[in-house]
């Protein structure tokens, strides 16, 4: 069982319910992040970057805390 935040709210879904999900925000965030993940943890995120190097900062950032991130590059 894995917990994820969606907005303000956190659900508990399956592994599969979830990167189900991530398909469907990935669609939504053409350059940016839209979700992070940690060990029984994930949080959808709507991050939209206006630049390569604003995404790189943000990703690093994330994983300097020890998570994975999704993000598209364009």
């Amino acid at each position: 069982m894995l917990k994820v935040k969606v907005a303000n709210r956190t659900y508990g879904m399956s592994r599969k319910e979830y990167e189900g999900l991530l398909g469907i925000a990935s669609e939504q965030v053409p350059f940016g992040i839209y979700a992070v993940e940690k060990k029984d943890y994930a949080e959808l995120c709507n991050t939209k970057c206006k630049s390569a190097t604003q995404l790189k900062k943000l990703k690093r950032g994330y994983k300097s805390q020890g998570y994975k991130v999704y993000s598209n590059e364009g």
